[in-house]
Formats: C-alpha cells, structure tokens, sequence
C-alpha cells in the first residue's frame, strides 16, 4: 500500500486529522464513532513524513485488531453441550414438572427433557430450585441450559431467555367446594372470593380479565410456601379458586369435595425457554417438541403423567379370578423360589406382582418401567436383571429389593404395621417413606403406626409440607391406593381353596437375603425437614 492510498490518515499540520476509515454498512456504531472521532492537531515541527504515516498505519491496525476481537463468533450452545456431555436444565419441585419417586426421578418435563438430552446424545442434569426467580436467575448466569417447569413466557422471561414454541396449553380451571354454588361464568366469580397463588400464571390471568371484561374482578393472593388456593376455598376462606388442570389432576386426590366449575376461555401456553441467544439450541428444542408432536408421543406422556387413577372395581376382581386360573400357575414356582431365599411370603410378592403387572412379563408403566415387578432399567441394571421381560429375574429382583427395604424399616416397629409401611416404602421410597414419618412424629401422631403414617403420606403433595421434607414432593396418595390394593388381591389370594392367609404375612427372612452391593443411589436431597426424625 503505498504513501497516497494512506493520505486521508496523514493530515496537515492545524488541521484535523481523521483516525481511520469506516464505512456504515461494515463497523458497529460503537467502533463507527472510535473510528471516525476527529481531533484537532497542532503543528508538530520535525514529524518527517514517514513517520506521520508509521502512526496512522499503527493506529489503523489497533483499529482492526479491536474489530476482530470484539466480533469473534462463540461456540455455538450445542457444540457446548456436546463438549461437557451434559445438557444442563433447571426446574421445580412439583408434580407437574420433577420428583423421586421409589427407582428416581419423575415428571412430566423430567420425561421430557430426558428424552432431549437422548437425542442430543447427551446426559441429563435436572435440577429443582425453590421458585421461577431462582430458575430465571439460573438461566441468565448461565449455570442453565434450558428453564423448564411448565412456564409460560411472561416479560420477566423474556428478560432473562428466549422461549420455544409453545408445547402444550393447559385449560384454566374455576373450582368450588361441593356443597357450593356451581359457578358457570366470569360473571358469576366477578362479585365473590376468588383464591390463587400470589405470582402465579392464573393470577397474571386474572388481571388481563380485569382489564378486559371483568373490571370488578377481585382476587385473594395465597403466598407461595403457605397453602394452597384450593385449601382457601375447602376451609371457606374462598368460595372459589383459579388452577391449572394439570395441577388439579394432581390435587383433587388432596381435596376430593372440591370439584371443578367451568374452565376460561383462554388455555395457558406452556413452553421450555432457552438461555438468550442460543439460536440453535432454541431451534433444536423446537424441532424435537414438534417430532414428538407429530408421532403421538407427547400426547402419551401428558396423558401418562397426570394424577388420575383408575379405581379398584368390581369387575377388576372378576379380572383378578380369571387371571389366577390363566397366569399363576406358570409364575407360582418362581414367586416361590424368591420368598424361599429373601424370607418374603409368596403370597405377599404375588400379590404386589399382580398390583403392578396382573402377572404380565411384558407390561409397560409410562415412565419405563417394565415386566411383572415393573423395574426401570436403572434398578434392574442394580439388581443384575439382564432381561425385565424375563418373569423369573424380575420376580427374584422385586423379592430382593422388598427385603432390602424391609431391612431399612426399624425391627421394633409391630406386624402388620412393619410389612406395610415396607409395601408403602416399595411403591414410593423409603425417603419419601421417612418424610412422612417424621410428620407424623412432629404431629403428635404415632411414627411406627401404618394408620397414622397412612394419613400424613398425601401431605407430601401439598406444598406447604413437601417444602419442608428432606426428600421433597412426593404423590404421596398413590403409595396409600398401592397398599389399599396389594391388600384387597392378597385377600383374594386367601380366599382361593387350600389358601388359609388370614393376616398379613410377615416378611422374616432366616438367613440374610443376597443383595447386589450396587442398588439404586438415593437422589440429591432437597431441603431439610424442620421436624425431628423418629427414633430407630
């Protein structure tokens, strides 16, 4: 480059001399003004030529150099992820997005970003913190991948995130006490006590209905970690209570004389949101959520994933009869076998076999569990099971891990209460199990009774008490009905001729049943009950 070409950088003494070119499509405005700043300057006796033109050429590159630096392109998200093997995802404690069930985690969005992190090729971390803050500020610190929770993108998100495209919308629910007025329409709430969460996504619904069609609407806040909006209305507090369906789903086994009234017109949308600015994780999030659209799968998992149950019927034993005559035989020897090494009645693992398969080697739960004791792959992976489908290891497995829990079970504790707090600790876990011990304990009641623990299991899908166990949320209803129903085909077993079981059987095993030293790690803690354990 010759001495001409650089002339507009070398100005004439006393006048002002430019500091480099631009142009206005290339330079950002910021380097567009450190580029083209003008300065007057003095004479500077004896700057011979060449070296007014060292200087410009010096400031030219330092120029460019800052150019370069500042538009480096970074890693794209995904090549990121890859590198660390892990795809990162914050949520929540609850039971529409994460929990520990009995073999780990569960949930909605926990199935969902499972599956992401599989076709990413990737493992999974997913991690609950106390609230949508905490997860927003996980996200904009970038400690988070993915926010999911069953969120809707409100401004605070998109402050923080980008959001995929919505994956589902969730009805809008208006719920009364059963011995209350059915309300039918906005009209009808706008003149009574309405309850929801303070924060929540009903309550922003709430107030665009106020500023919309409803501009006498009135609402009472329930905070966050006190109670429920649904707890307002069955102690009277409120007439009525703005939730979710989904949660509803879940909650309604909490508040069975609270029933819903109508649902609002507009469905909340519910979506995953990204860390800002990566593009291409958003794109890959939103290609998956509409595969799994398309091929049925995602109306699987939600259908799968909601707190309804189907209840023990009279045709179910009619059911049970005919599968005692068709099934049994074939897997009576097997269930045997394993009650002969871990010490287990036969009677009682048939019994918790046909409550989870109905003796069915191929049967399949939602979350992937799998065979005739239904083992996720994790612990049938603990407990050396090759082949889930394979009746005999499944049922040896299922007997063995019984045993174990049972041994966690204080000896002290009284049959039949032990084998059923160990049934219950089977189906839920055995921190879950202690979870409601301790609450019962801190509640005046008796921590070794199955009645009064019984009664303090649901309180752990009640938030204002999961909040405070150690092992956090938990469908705590559902260990109750497995119970409830291992109970009802054991005293159908006893009813079959030549078959005198009269009392729950005991669970005392002679010898000490061989377990794998490997089972199932217990999952990270959550926050630590305030109440005193019980004494072991």
């Amino acid at each position: 480059m010759g001495a001409d070409a650089l002339a507009p950088a070398v100005a004439l003494a006393g006048r002002p001399r430019w500091r480099g070119w631009y142009s206005s499509r290339t330079w950002s405005p910021e380097v567009r003004f450190a580029l083209i700043r003008r300065e007057p300057c003095s004479p500077r006796p004896g700057l011979a030529p060449r070296r007014a033109w060292a200087a410009g050429r010096a400031a030219l590159v330092a120029a460019l150099a800052f150019l370069l630096a500042d538009c480096t392109p970074r890693p794209a998200a995904l090549d990121v992820i890859r590198a660390r093997d892990e795809l990162r995802v914050v949520t929540l404690n609850t039971p529409t997005c994460f929990y520990y069930g009995a073999q780990g985690a569960e949930g909605l969005e926990y199935r969902l970003a499972r599956a992401f992190a599989a076709e990413l090729g990737v493992r999974l971390l997913m991690y609950p913190v106390s609230g949508e803050h905490a997860m927003q500020a996980e996200l904009a610190a970038g400690r988070a991948d993915i926010a999911a929770a069953q969120l809707t993108a409100t401004r605070d998100w998109k402050r923080v995130g980008d959001a995929a495209t919505p994956y589902a919308k969730v009805p809008q629910l208006i719920v009364y006490r059963r011995d209350g007025k059915r309300p039918r329409s906005t009209l009808q709430i706008e003149s009574s006590k309405l309850a929801v969460r303070a924060g929540s996504p009903q309550e922003q619904t709430l107030e665009r209905l106020k500023r919309t069609v409803a501009p006498t609407l009135q609402w009472v806040d329930t905070a966050p970690n006190n109670a429920d909006p649904l707890e307002d209305v069955k102690s009277g507090e409120a007439t009525y209570a703005l939730v979710d369906a989904r949660e509803f789903s879940f909650a309604h086994h909490l508040y069975p004389d609270i029933l819903s009234g109508f649902t609002l017109p507009d469905e909340r949308p519910v979506q995953w949101i990204t860390r800002r600015g990566a593009r291409d994780l958003l794109n890959a999030v939103n290609r998956f959520f509409r595969a799994v659209g398309e091929s049925g799968r995602l109306a699987r998992m939600q259908q799968e994933e909601t707190g309804n149950h189907r209840e023990f019927e009279y045709e179910e034993s009619k059911e049970f009869q005919a599968h005692l005559a068709e099934r049994l035989p074939r897997f009576q020897p097997w269930f045997e076998a394993a009650a002969a090494q871990t010490g287990v009645d036969w009677h009682l693992l048939a019994a918790i076999g046909y409550q989870e398969s109905k003796w069915d080697p191929h049967a399949e739960s939602g979350d992937g569990a799998l065979g005739v004791m239904m083992l996720t792959s994790d612990t049938a992976e603990a407990m050396g099971v090759s082949d889930r489908t394979n009746a005999q290891q499944s049922i040896t497995a299922g007997a063995l891990y019984l045993a174990d829990v049972r041994s966690k079970v204080p000896s002290r504790i009284p049959e039949p209460d032990r084998t059923w707090l160990t049934v219950a600790a089977y189906n839920v876990g055995f921190g879950h199990l202690e979870d409601a011990r301790i609450l019962a304990q801190s509640r005046g009641k008796n921590p070794d009774s199955w009645v009064d623990v019984r009664e303090q299991l649901p309180l752990l899908a009640q938030e204002r008490w999961y909040s405070r166990a150690k092992r956090g949320y938990a469908r705590g209803w559902e260990p109750v009905q497995f119970v409830d129903r291992v109970q009802r085909f054991l005293t159908l077993l006893s009813w079959q001729p030549g078959e005198g079981v009269t009392t729950p059987p005991a669970v005392t095993p002679t010898t000490p049943p061989t377990i794998p030293a490997t089972l199932p790690a217990a999952p990270p803690a959550a926050p630590v009950a305030s109440a005193p354990a019980p004494t072991s």
